[in-house]
Formats: structure tokens, sequence, C-alpha cells
């Protein structure tokens, strides 16, 4: 046995400790995003494509304006079916003039206990006018079921109209919309609330922090009007486990997690 064999050898030991005291990270000299991935040929076909179908400046007065004109439809809104009327007659979110075909609003039971918030809409959902119903809402549904959440959760988006090229929706896009996503949590006061990914994370939580220190951990949403409030749980986006299926315990651990809270307050 040489030097090399014995020092892997205890390297693979060492892993091993590590791994089982419950270490799922390394740390170097530099910070390394290890959830970011470089988009592959088609995806800068697409983002070459939409080059000229940039966001509408939205910011001071305008901004202003839009998110007034979304709080006073959504609080006259009085039930989810009226809410998502009141979106669809909304014009001051800059994305339903670039490319969109029509608003995308919400699925499921409007009485469930579970209110879960994705980023935006896709391609499919484009189409079909319901959040998740493409590859990565068959995964979420599959996923719900096995959790036994199935016909437990009501489910949106922070934005309702399809980014140009299935970009990340603004903060700006994010704020337009944000009544009426305030006004869907007042209108349901949902036992728990499930945010999938990032972009859902930190727009509704307010928060900088990043996806993989959210992930697992209850925080707490609150609106600042009407005494509503309910723990959060955010998790990873199933997108992103259709491209790193090795994360899905990860999800599965959270979807327990917000199942077994739902049985403690039964």
């Amino acid at each position: 046995m040489n030097a090399s064999t014995i020092d892997m050898a205890a390297t693979e030991a060492l892993l091993a400790f590590w791994r089982d005291a419950g270490v799922d990270a390394c740390y170097a000299d530099a910070p390394i995003d290890r959830t970011h991935i470089a988009p592959p040929p088609a995806a800068k076909a697409v983002a070459r494509a939409t080059a000229t179908v940039t966001p509408l400046p939205l910011s001071g007065a305008g901004l202003n304006d839009s998110v007034s004109e979304a709080r006073r439809l959504a609080a006259a809104a009085d039930s989810l079916e009226a809410l998502a009327r009141a979106v669809a007659d909304f014009e001051g979110c800059p994305l339903r003039g670039m490319g969109a075909r029509q608003s995308v609003f919400g699925r499921g039971d409007p009485a469930a206990p579970v209110l879960v918030i994705g980023e935006g809409p896709g391609a499919e959902e484009d189409e079909r006018g319901q959040p998740f119903v493409g590859k990565a809402g068959r995964l979420l549904d599959r996923m719900l079921a096995a959790a036994e959440l199935e016909g437990k959760v009501f489910i949106t988006n922070t934005v309702f109209w399809r980014p140009p090229g299935n970009r990340t929706p603004t903060p700006a896009e994010q704020a337009v919309c944000a009544p009426f996503v305030e006004r869907t949590f007042a209108l349901m006061q949902p036992r728990a609330v499930l945010l999938l990914g990032a972009a859902a994370s930190k727009s509704v939580l307010q928060t900088d922090e990043g996806i993989m220190r959210l992930r697992g951990q209850w925080r707490e949403w609150r609106l600042a009007e009407g005494n509503v409030s309910a723990p959060v749980m955010p998790t990873l986006h199933p997108a992103f486990l259709l491209r790193h299926p090795q994360a899905k315990k990860q999800v599965w651990a959270d979807l327990l997690a917000l199942a077994v809270r739902l049985d403690q307050d039964d």
C-alpha cells in the first residue's frame, strides 16, 4: 500500500465522518456560488432574442402610481375569483406588454390551509392561464401528493405575467404585483405559506438572504394591516430540482416539516 492509497483512504474516512456529523458545506478562502449554473447555448439564444424586449422604466412616481392602483383594485376584491379579475384588469405591470398572452393568477382550493407562492409563469402557464402546469408544476404536484398535501394548497406567483425569456422578474415588477399577493394572503388567511425559490422568498420576506440559507427555516409573514400572519417555509424551486435532482431530499424534508406543522395545528 503506497502513500497515495493511504491518503485516499484517510480522506474518504474524514469525508464520511463529516457527512455523518451533518456537515453539508465546505468553505474556501473566497465565497463560491455553487448554485450558479452557466446558461446552455439555448438559453443564450433566448437571451439574444429577448434583448430588445427590455423592462419599461418603473420607478419613482410611476412605480408609486402603479402600486397605488394595484392596492385599490386588490382592496376591492372580496374573493379570490374577484381578485383574479382585478389582476386581469390591472395595467400597471410592464410585463403584460412584453409578450405575455394573458394574466396567470392561481389554481387550487381558495379555502386551502396552505398558500404556495412561486416566482412567475413560464411558457405553458402563459398558454394555459394557470401557474405551475409545466414540468416543474407536475413535479411539485407529485411531491405535494407524496407529502399528503394534495388538495390542501392554493398556488400563485409573485408576478402574474410571463417575463420574456422566462427571466427572473425584477423587484419593481414584483412590487407592483405585491398588493395582489398580499390580498390573496389576507383573503385566505392560510395556516402556512410555502415559498418556492429565491425570487419568491426574497420578495415576500423582504430579505436579501440566499435561498440556501433561508430554506428549511420557519419564518413569519405578517401584513402591516389586518392582523394577518402565518408561518412561512422557504424551499427550493421545483425547476431547480429538475436540473439538480439530488436536491429533492432537501425539499422533501421541507414538505414533511410543513405537513407535520399542519397536523400539529389540527
